[in-house]
């Protein structure tokens, strides 16, 4: 078994104590003690506390996207890639929950209020798969003509809210309520 860098405990510890305690409460001295490497050793990875968590999210974003596209082909039906990417999503989330807890810090901070911007504009790089999906489906007259981020919040609103009940044991997702949700969510934006 590989030992993980000190950059990768750096992260992990990142990712732990923001979780935990959010991007205030969370300095990078307590980040340092955590990931077990002096706190000036932090400095030589990441220039700052921004550069940090703006690094972290695209770690975390790469591994998810890299789960949302396994098995996603772009000339399956529609509705096979709504469905895809829903299930796909809600799973990530259940299964990582620190990683969710990140995201929906970040994507709720000024970090990520500009990162959605950008990806809603088309103006970031980066995996536009649901964009993409949104887009083809307004065009082919398959989904609800509405704004982007309206059609977002219909779709995968629902299923921050559900992951985060999942996480916090309100609930309990099993395959079929998994698969009820999402079909649930893809009734809420077709034609």
């Amino acid at each position: 078994m590989v030992k993980p860098g000190k950059r990768d405990e750096i992260l992990r510890a990142a990712l732990e104590l923001i979780a935990e305690h959010g991007f205030h409460d969370a300095p990078m001295a307590i980040i340092a003690n955590r990931a077990g490497v002096a706190a000036g050793t932090i400095y030589r990875y990441f220039e700052n506390k921004d550069v940090l968590i703006n690094e972290l999210y695209r770690e975390v974003e790469a591994k998810l996207y890299a789960v949302l596209l396994e098995g996603y082909a772009t000339e399956k039906p529609f509705r096979e890639r709504f469905l895809h990417l829903g299930t796909a999503l809600l799973r990530y989330f259940i299964e990582n929950p620190l990683d969710f807890k990140y995201l929906e810090q970040f994507h709720n901070s000024p970090y990520g209020v500009a990162f959605r911007r950008d990806k809603f504009l088309g103006e970031k790089a980066g995996c536009d798969v649901f964009r993409e999906l949104f887009e083809d489906g307004v065009s082919r007259q398959i989904v609800k003509e509405l704004p982007l981020v309206i059609l977002f919040a219909l779709a995968f609103g629902p299923l921050v809210a559900v992951a985060r009940d999942h996480i916090l044991r309100f609930v309990t997702l099993d395959d079929l309520l998994i698969a009820r949700t999402i079909e649930a969510c893809w009734d809420g934006i077709r034609r």
